[in-house]
């Protein structure tokens, strides 16, 4: 975690935020720029969410434990609701001493008891929800949020109540996806293309069996001019590897990426799953994609964010179970072809790009403190 060094007499934001990075990576870059403002930041999130907190500018962490809202087994549900009254219990109790001036939803069970208890305790309450569906966390303080903060234009599940106090701001995104920006959509005069292929956790095995055997199908006049650049499970590496040289394409294979921002400066097309982090980099980058939506995701919240990029003209989106090596060879074929005009869909992903969510985000923040 970065040393936080602070006014004591500085206006304090509780950040409270779901372990994953879609969450916790918007919520970084909020409290940084509140941070900048002359505000204190606290942050309250669970197990899952301290994996991401080397660099989180807070000058303090308050863990919960994890629990969910979602389950419908009566044992589960039960052991859910002791740890949310305990974890309610618990953040009533530290606001009572830190006294914050505004608490930050930013989506997932552990935002959960700091919503509510600043709820109880009359504490402004701002959410921002990343996904072009309402979290259900989110879904319930909705109306009681001064305002609702969304990462897309499109917002579902939102009660009709709560419409007319939200705003769109775009999901905030890390400074060095922000630079991508100023690298101009690389060339196609060669015939070269890159092709990125970023699986994540839930994608890595699947995209390692469909994607290569995808690549096999193409005409040999695509196939010759491809250079994949792929994330790949350890295991699948050697299998992957044999496809792509028998196919005559030249590949670079690795189970983690950690130049993910020069990889896509220099990308031509990428596939993947479609996080809000994910389509929000690619806006912000403007790089057109194949966006595969993870079949299980909550409220099927990949599936709209996906949408929301293929309206716009950035992207083709096939859905899990359509995923195949058929399908995706065809739409590769297409994009690929003299007629897939890959820079015009570019340019189209470029357009959608938030550049300023976070500091939109803070001014909302400031003004439902009214300080």
């Amino acid at each position: 975690m970065k040393n936080v060094t602070s006014n004591a007499d500085a206006p304090l934001v509780i950040i409270a935020a779901g372990g994953t990075g879609g969450h916790m990576f918007p919520a970084q870059s909020f409290a940084e720029e509140m941070i900048k403002r002359g505000w204190r930041v606290g942050l309250v999130t669970d197990d899952r969410g301290l994996r991401y907190v080397d660099n989180f500018p807070a000058e303090w962490i308050e863990q919960v434990k994890a629990a969910t809202i979602g389950s419908k087994r009566p044992d589960k549900l039960l052991m859910s609701a002791l740890k949310i009254r305990a974890g309610i219990s618990a953040a009533k109790k530290h606001m009572k001493q830190v006294k914050p001036d505004l608490v930050a939803g930013f989506g997932g069970y552990p935002s959960f008891p700091s919503l509510s208890a600043a709820k109880a305790l009359k504490v402004p309450i701002i959410i921002h929800e990343q996904n072009a569906v309402l979290g259900r966390v989110n879904r319930v303080f909705a109306k009681s949020a001064v305002t609702i903060a969304s990462g897309f234009g499109r917002l579902d599940k939102i009660p009709p109540q709560a419409n007319a106090h939200r705003i769109e701001v775009g999901n905030p995104v890390r400074a060095p996806i922000l630079a991508v920006r100023d690298v101009p959509y690389p060339s196609l005069e060669s015939g070269k293309v890159n092709v990125l292929v970023t699986g994540g956790s839930q994608g890595a095995k699947m995209f390692g069996e469909v994607v290569p055997a995808a690549i096999e199908k193409l005409p040999e006049l695509i196939r010759r001019n491809l250079h994949m650049v792929q994330q790949v499970r350890e295991d699948q590496i050697s299998s992957v590897q044999a496809i792509y040289a028998e196919a005559g394409v030249s590949c670079e294979l690795a189970p983690f990426f950690t130049d993910m921002d020069k990889r896509l400066a220099a990308t031509h097309l990428v596939i993947a799953r479609s996080g809000a982090g994910t389509v929000t980099e690619l806006c912000v980058a403007g790089r057109p994609a194949i966006l595969i939506p993870l079949g299980i995701a909550m409220d099927d919240h990949q599936r709209a964010n996906a949408e929301s990029l293929e309206a716009g003209g950035g992207a083709e989106v096939i859905l899990e179970k359509e995923f195949n090596p058929t399908s995706l060879a065809h739409v590769l074929e297409e994009m690929l072809g003299p007629h897939g005009d890959l820079a015009l869909r570019a340019a189209a992903a470029r357009e959608l790009g938030p550049l300023t969510a976070a500091q939109e985000l803070a001014d909302i923040a400031i003004k439902a403190a009214n300080i």
